[in-house]
């Protein structure tokens, strides 16, 4: 009988702590995947998808440690994933600072897919620094303090970030 009530217990604490994770965390999980995917439906379904298999494969030692970061991390990466899958989203509304003066033809909806197929081709840390300072509305320095390097450090990354985005966004000549 005591053991049942042990197993309970423990279930049932872990369920508490399940719990208090996703309260405290699901809206910046949202909102992060949102400014990523540019998409309601989607960005809910990122939020669950990570919380789902922080349910089924228990916490690592980073989830325990920030669980803040972890998720954060796992929202940035599992929306462009998502991007990488669909090669057809829209980021934010920083795709004009990203593009090269588009044809009058192109719609703003075809400069944001060009966005998103080119945030799908930076690395993961590029776009996670990319998400802090333009979804989340970081700066430098807070960027750097979160992430644990200098604020130059960031200031470059943002700098090589955007050439890159700039040339990955080009119209290809006809």
């Amino acid at each position: 009988m005591s053991t049942a009530n042990v197993s309970d217990v423990t279930v049932e604490n872990l369920e508490l702590k399940f719990e208090d994770i996703v309260r405290e965390h699901y809206q910046m999980a949202y909102h992060t995947a949102y400014g990523v995917i540019g998409n309601t439906e989607d960005a809910e379904d990122v939020a669950q998808t990570i919380f789902l298999r922080l349910l089924h494969h228990g916490t690592s030692g980073e989830a325990k440690r920030n669980p803040r970061a972890y998720l954060y991390r796992a929202a940035v990466n599992e929306s462009l994933n998502l991007i990488r899958s669909r090669k057809r989203q829209i980021l934010t509304d920083a795709a004009d600072k990203f593009a090269a003066t588009p044809p009058a033809s192109e719609s703003a909806e075809e400069i944001h897919q060009r966005l998103y197929r080119a945030v799908a081709q930076i690395s993961p840390s590029a776009a996670h620094i990319l998400v802090l300072r333009y979804v989340h509305k970081y700066s430098d320095a807070e960027i750097a303090k979160l992430l644990g390097t200098s604020r130059g450090t960031i200031a470059v990354s943002l700098y090589r970030t955007h050439a890159r985005l700039k040339k990955l966004m080009r119209v290809p000549s006809s």
